[in-house]
């Protein structure tokens, strides 16, 4: 079930393998209670969701003890997979919707992942900085680049400038058109192989 991440995550430790392939079961089991994933999407969850999160870890690698938001997790991707690839660093997951939270949650308790943290808070409210602040295509990036005003830390570790890292895909010129001096695109499709991922991209904005 999860060498299509051993194919382009070839150096996981037995605990990250081990974790990874215990992600099907867990969002089936809660797939079958409420609708966290479209139920056709189930059939393709490990390439959709999982893969699809994990190409953030091709652009950057975070640092132990570096402070991560996913904002708008839904069922918790990309934060849960991203936390399994990086135990050292802490992932922050937060949706507007209390059942989603709920299933991160038990995720993250079932997985033992203690550099997860989830809650059920709107992004206004969120009161602490970040390295960065990553998503999966919750919204109009504009809109979301005023979430998340002011929550970047100016305290930079990575190579990547702090700031937003955002996975969407389609037409983004007209979405983009504000930021054009300062965004960067990453195809994914440079880095997976399968159709799927064609036309699906990373954004990368840096805020400070």
């Amino acid at each position: 079930m999860i060498d299509i991440i051993l194919k382009y995550f070839p150096d996981l430790t037995s605990k990250q393998k081990e974790r990874f392939a215990a992600l099907p079961e867990l969002y089936g089991d809660w797939n079958s209670k409420i609708n966290v994933i479209s139920r056709k999407d189930m059939d393709n969850f490990v390439e959709h969701h999982v893969l699809h999160s994990l190409a953030i870890a091709k652009i950057v690698q975070f640092k132990s003890m570096s402070d991560i938001m996913d904002l708008g997790t839904g069922g918790g991707f990309p934060g849960i997979p991203l936390a399994i690839m990086f135990p050292d660093a802490n992932f922050y997951l937060v949706d507007s919707i209390g059942k989603k939270i709920k299933v991160v949650n038990d995720v993250a308790s079932q997985l033992a992942l203690t550099n997860v943290k989830a809650e059920q808070i709107r992004a206004e409210q969120v009161q602490k900085d970040f390295d960065f602040i990553v998503s999966r295509a919750v919204t109009d990036l504009s809109q979301f680049v005023g979430w998340v005003k002011g929550k970047i830390s100016g305290t930079h570790y990575h190579k990547l400038h702090n700031g937003i890292i955002y996975l969407k895909g389609g037409d983004l010129d007209d979405e983009l058109a504000p930021f054009r001096k300062k965004v960067k695109l990453y195809d994914i499709s440079e880095y997976f192989d399968e159709p799927y991922f064609e036309t699906k991209k990373i954004i990368y904005l840096p805020m400070k």
